[in-house]
């Protein structure tokens, strides 16, 4: 079973160093007459700036091992570590490398050519140990994914953020494992 959810939220600037899935969207798409007779202002009112709100569906399985976000510009796909690997572990496990192939297929469907592999752990242990295995896990996640597309004309963008950008609370281990986990984002097919 499936659960979705629609979010609505204004796009924010991007900048190398800003958090996954802050992409910039495009302008305003129709242009509005603030003297319309039709939009019934207030004597004295004006029109704020029209400014294009991006629509972002989530769907996540009933487990919450894997989710799906998909805005107006980009593709994300996170899977919970304990999907992909072991407890510690960058070693992939028998079943990640089926759901690392339908990812695969995703990107080649939307003919992406820039492709981001983000690795998170929880904020167990040491700051230094989670930077480095969610690294090693965003590396063997990417491995597999240039390994299916065998695509030369695709960029990857591969960075390990350890505990930064928690999606959940950190003080229970339900949120401690939805925070494990490996991201892959694409941009959207224009058209």
């Amino acid at each position: 079973m499936l659960l979705a959810t629609s979010l609505y939220g204004a796009a924010s600037a991007h900048a190398d160093d800003d958090p996954p899935g802050t992409e910039s969207s495009a302008a305003a798409p129709v242009k509005v007459d603030p003297n319309d007779p039709d939009l019934k202002l207030p004597d004295g009112a004006t029109l704020a700036q029209a400014k294009v709100l991006d629509i972002k569906s989530v769907v996540e399985d009933q487990s919450g091992d894997e989710r799906r976000e998909d805005t107006n510009t980009s593709v994300t796909f996170a899977l919970q570590a304990e999907v992909l690997f072991g407890k510690d572990s960058a070693k992939l496990g028998a079943e990640a490398k089926s759901r690392i192939t339908g990812i695969a297929e995703e990107i080649k469907n939307q003919n992406a050519t820039r492709v981001r592999v983000f690795g998170f752990t929880d904020n167990l242990g040491s700051s230094a140990h989670g930077d480095v295995l969610s690294k090693k896990r965003a590396n063997a996640v990417h491995d597999i994914l240039t390994e299916t597309l065998n695509d030369a004309g695709i960029t990857y963008e591969v960075r390990g953020y350890g505990e930064q950008y928690p999606i959940a609370d950190n003080s229970t281990e339900a949120g401690r494992k939805k925070n494990r986990r490996v991201e892959v984002s694409f941009p959207r097919t224009e058209g």
